[in-house]
């Protein structure tokens, strides 16, 4: 499918129809748009990654460490927190594109990002003292902290989620705005724009993976959130070094009145057509005294239909819950030493999550999509919903394999009698956990991409913002399922005396059930998946 509308006019002219520059006036091809600012906005989103993932990646063994919180308890909070940051963004988008505008909201909630950075450091030095005690943190026992100073702590976090919910969605949508749909070289870029996207975001986590969880677990949680603090300063002053090669669509109103640039003259979609309804009430056009206006309707109309794909894609966001928590979990029981004294952090295993994407990813824009497109003849070489099909199969598979090596482990630490020693290092070397990374990896490399192209392709052009925060939303609802379904299910396995699946002994758990549970939970979701992508119609007239 060729979402691409070239206008031979719009190729030759170097003024870009319907957008302004930093300074409100036409935008001019050769100053600002396309690769030209995109590279700024990614450098900015490859900041972001690092900071947020320097949070998120060791989050679990700082809260079950430091504040001596269970498995069950650290890993709710975990999800919740993450669950929560990924679903702010459809508040912070629709605040973007009805009031302030995605380049203000990007940097008010960078600022916002800075302070709640800041506060997080203050909230380190406040518990050194308290947690000098903690420095082994296989007692977790003889941590202690008031309650002031755990309210303060997640206060602080939950000042991130909020700026990351404004900076986000605010932020990608502003870097595919860059390029012009109607002019062929742009529009084909557009394409590899996510690409890189991704490929940029998986660079900044990946960094954030070896560096802050060594830096968090063996030198100093006070360093490691002040270095996070300063490089969001640094991404903030990088964005804001690019404004003058920045483009924006310029909206006589904004979404939220009905009035849009691209008004015209044209007819409803065909679907859903009960919605059509609303354009028969008396005086249905928006206007004064009147009910719905016709862009009301196709708004409507655009949100109902990615419905479908957007719910049947849930499965997968529950998957992505888990590296940071349970896959992190396991890696602290095995053998994590690298030749006679160093160890590898648990955390830091996300690395080759990363790692995979960021060498899968050039491979499919650079071998994969020209090939793909010699034989379809689409400028993407594959459409967007068989690239997230794609995914979703390869993420059940990685569940697959992560039961078999959580069975292994399992297995390992019953034969060498060491079920109930959960601090003893099992001699099994954390390698083992390597495949998972790389399939999910792989996983990311199509369903993650494929999504943010797709949310954001088939939303309206005002509401891309919104688009884009569909789908975090999917990230966000994933994690907090997750959470749900650890706390149902911890109280059902744990009754009459019994170990449940998400015991504190990971040795005397079963993480491997749990596992299992969610491969055939995403393989239903996948059967489901395909028959609505099957009959799904893309909407052209979004590009």
């Amino acid at each position: 499918m060729d979402n691409c509308h070239i206008s031979e006019a719009s190729s030759l002219d170097d003024t870009v129809d319907g957008a302004v520059d930093d300074k409100g006036d036409p935008a001019k091809r050769s100053f600002s748009g396309a690769w030209k600012s995109a590279y700024f906005i990614i450098g900015m989103a490859v900041v972001e990654r690092f900071v947020f993932k320097g949070i998120e990646t060791n989050l679990i063994n700082y809260l079950t460490g430091w504040l001596g919180e269970s498995t069950v308890a650290a890993a709710a909070n975990v999800n919740t927190w993450s669950g929560t940051s990924t679903l702010l963004p459809l508040l912070g988008a629709s605040i973007a594109d009805s009031y302030l505008g995605q380049y203000r909201t990007i940097v008010i909630a960078s600022v916002t990002y800075i302070l709640g950075l800041g506060l997080l450091t203050l909230s380190a030095v406040l518990t050194s003292g308290s947690s000098s005690n903690c420095k082994n943190r296989n007692k977790t026992t003889s941590c202690s902290h008031s309650e002031l100073q755990v309210f303060f702590f997640f206060f602080s976090l939950y000042v991130v989620a909020i700026a990351q919910g404004g900076l986000k969605p605010c932020l990608q949508a502003f870097g595919a705005e860059q390029f012009d749909q109607r002019d062929q070289e742009e529009c084909k870029a557009k394409s590899s724009f996510f690409n890189w996207w991704y490929f940029g975001l998986a660079g900044g986590a990946a960094v954030s993976y070896l560096i802050m969880s060594y830096i968090e677990e063996n030198v100093s949680w006070i360093l490691g959130f002040g270095i996070l603090c300063l490089f969001m300063v640094l991404g903030l002053l990088l964005f804001l070094f690019g404004a003058r090669t920045y483009s924006s669509q310029e909206l006589e109103d904004n979404p939220s009145s009905g009035s849009y640039r691209r008004g015209g003259s044209r007819k409803p979609s065909p679907s859903p057509r009960f919605l059509n309804k609303a354009l028969l009430l008396p005086g249905g056009s928006g206007e004064k005294g009147k009910a719905c206006s016709l862009s009301d309707v196709e708004e409507a109309k655009a949100v109902l239909r990615l419905f479908p794909i957007w719910a049947t894609c849930l499965g997968y966001g529950i998957v992505l819950a888990q590296p940071p928590t349970l896959f992190t979990k396991q890696g602290t029981t095995l053998d994590r030493s690298i030749g006679s004294g160093f160890h590898i952090p648990a955390a830091s295993l996300q690395f080759f999550r990363a790692l995979t994407v960021l060498i899968f990813i050039p491979i499919y824009d650079r071998i994969f999509v020209p090939i793909a497109r010699s034989l379809t003849r689409k400028p993407s070489g594959i459409t967007m919903l068989q690239r997230i099909g794609t995914g979703i199969f390869l993420i059940a598979i990685t569940m697959v394999i992560a039961a078999l090596v959580e069975l292994k482990r399992l297995k390992t630490a019953e034969e060498y009698e060491l079920v109930d020693m959960p601090k003893t290092t099992l001699p099994m070397k954390v390698w083992w956990l390597i495949p998972q990374f790389i399939f999910l990896g792989i996983s990311d490399s199509f369903t993650s991409v494929g999504i943010q192209e797709f949310f954001c392709d088939q939303m309206p052009n005002e509401l891309r913002s919104v688009g884009v925060s569909l789908q975090l939303s999917i990230v966000g609802l994933g994690s907090l399922l997750s959470t749900s379904l650890i706390s149902v299910i911890g109280k059902i396995t744990s009754g009459d005396g019994r170990d449940s699946w998400f015991s504190d002994n990971l040795n005397r758990a079963h993480l491997d059930y749990f596992y299992w549970l969610l491969a055939g939970l995403t393989a239903i979701g996948l059967a489901v998946y395909l028959f609505f992508a099957k009959s799904y119609i893309y909407n052209r007239s979004t590009t």
